[in-house]
């Protein structure tokens, strides 16, 4: 079902209450009708009182938030929609000190609503795997080093991105990560895990991506006078990171992850806000 575009005014209209939260939840965590996660029965009757949903076959009650990142929360559900519209239709993202002020929430609630929206995009995309032509190749995160030189400096944050283009060159999917290192055996594992299998790797010139093995996927170096979108992506996120996060690398994986789930999704016809909410809605609760 296509969801036309939707104002913030409208979006707060309709989901003002509670009870709206929690009806447009249940619809996007059991999207095809109500499914026991205990038995897989699909007949329940509805404890009104407790706003919890009861299996008729095996008893067992469960809430639409029960095991997600809203599981406990404290913060009220329309706090919790109205943030996730907010970052999803600002490009630059939301940091927390926009949510606190936006919302009328503390920094500290603020921040833990920011993380754990971003945690649930990060699972959404994590078992997504790249195909066809991928784009891959390693990247420093951070300012010159201490003692002034630019480059490849040891104290810079190592990542390594890789972004999955059509044969036409449009850009599909693209997933970052930070690494400890840019050696063989790293690059190894994270193509093992992300690409899928007879898909064409493309990689820098670096000693290390040429010692990249498997037999279903193949390798090749850029060729010189390229342009690559990987190259604009990694530079788009380098600006979302200085203007929206102000250069901070603490927890730049997230960082990371909110960019890439915004960036896969930017041509959807649906409204990124609702996509959000059903991965917010099928998320895995952190166990911190």
């Amino acid at each position: 079902m296509v969801r036309a575009a939707i104002s913030f005014r409208e979006f707060r209209m309709r989901y003002h209450t509670e009870a709206a939260c929690r009806e447009e939840l249940f619809r996007q965590r059991f999207p095809e009708g109500f499914v026991c996660p205990k038995c897989g029965c699909k007949e329940f009757y509805a404890i009104r009182s407790r706003n919890i949903c009861q299996c008729r076959s095996c008893r067992r009650q469960t809430s639409v938030t029960a095991g997600t990142m809203m599981h406990r929360t404290h913060l009220p559900w329309t706090v919790w929609f109205w943030a996730i519209y907010l970052c999803t239709t600002d490009k630059r993202g939301m940091s927390a000190v926009q949510f606190s002020r936006t919302l009328g929430i503390s920094y500290d609630s603020a921040w833990h609503l920011s993380e754990r929206i971003r945690k649930a995009m990060e699972q959404r995309d994590r078992h997504y795997q790249r195909s066809g032509i991928v784009e891959m190749n390693d990247y420093y995160v951070g300012g010159p080093s201490h003692n002034g030189k630019r480059g490849r400096g040891k104290d810079k944050v190592k990542a390594v991105a890789a972004i999955s283009r059509t044969e036409d060159g449009i850009p599909l999917f693209v997933r970052m990560k930070v690494v400890d290192g840019f050696k063989g055996k790293t690059l190894q594992q994270i193509a093992d895990q992300c690409f899928a299998e007879h898909t064409k790797v493309e990689c820098g010139g670096y000693h290390s991506h040429r010692s990249l093995e498997n037999a279903a996927l193949s390798y090749s170096c850029y060729e010189a006078g390229d342009l690559h979108w990987l190259h604009t992506a990694i530079s788009n996120f380098k600006a979302f990171l200085l203007g929206t996060c102000h250069g901070r690398c603490v927890h730049l994986q997230s960082y990371m992850d909110e960019f890439c789930f915004r960036f896969n999704r930017r041509n959807t016809a649906n409204p990124l806000c609702f996509r959000l909410a059903r991965a917010v809605a099928a998320s895995c609760a952190l166990l911190c």
